[in-house]
């Protein structure tokens, strides 16, 4: 069994029901993914299951630390046993370290989770940054701004958002370059 078809039962069983537009949003962020497969190569699969997996530590079941990368992970690690770097994608998805910061778990994430190659880190960013709460296609100035909205300027989540602004648009921007790079390369 592939690492996708292991992944999407997964994340269904733990979001669809106690969380059913955050699964909505998984099945776009794993979409996105599939479009840019052709950068992601060998590591595509890898991808698409970390797309699909990103945020099953909203999960009511997996809920520990509040800080679901860090949830995720830990579940995916210890109860699923899963493809480690799946693992690290997860606990590191979209800048989710100052975040760590914010709320005095990044030493504890950094410690349990090493990151992933900068290529696979941007490319989750980039699938997650492009889609909405509902799973539709978006762009990551409109996504950010609705995350701002959705949790207030001020919050925790809004202030970390606004901070991880522009490094989430520069990782965005890097796999729109190797998107456009592919394009320009002949068959």
């Amino acid at each position: 069994m592939g690492l996708t078809e292991w992944a999407y039962p997964l994340a269904e069983s733990l979001l669809s029901e106690p969380l059913p537009r955050r699964w909505k949003h998984s099945m776009g962020v794993a979409e996105r993914a599939r479009t840019i497969a052709s950068i992601a190569g060998a590591d595509a699969d890898l991808l698409e299951a970390a797309a699909v997996l990103h945020d099953i530590g909203y999960s009511p079941d997996l809920v520990k630390t509040g800080f679901h990368p860090l949830d995720g992970a830990r579940y995916l690690r210890d109860v699923a046993d899963a493809d480690e770097r799946v693992v690290h994608l997860v606990a590191h998805h979209s800048c989710s370290w100052m975040e760590a910061e914010a709320r005095g778990l990044r030493e504890e994430l950094e410690d349990e989770f090493p990151r992933e190659s900068a290529h696979l880190n941007d490319a989750l960013c980039y699938c997650d940054m492009n889609t909405t709460p509902d799973g539709t296609p978006t762009n990551p100035v409109d996504r950010i701004n609705e995350i701002c909205g959705r949790y207030g300027p001020d919050s925790l989540i809004g202030t970390f958002i606004r901070r991880a602004e522009p490094e989430i648009l520069a990782s965005t921007a890097r796999v729109l370059e190797q998107l456009a790079a592919a394009k320009r390369q002949p068959m």
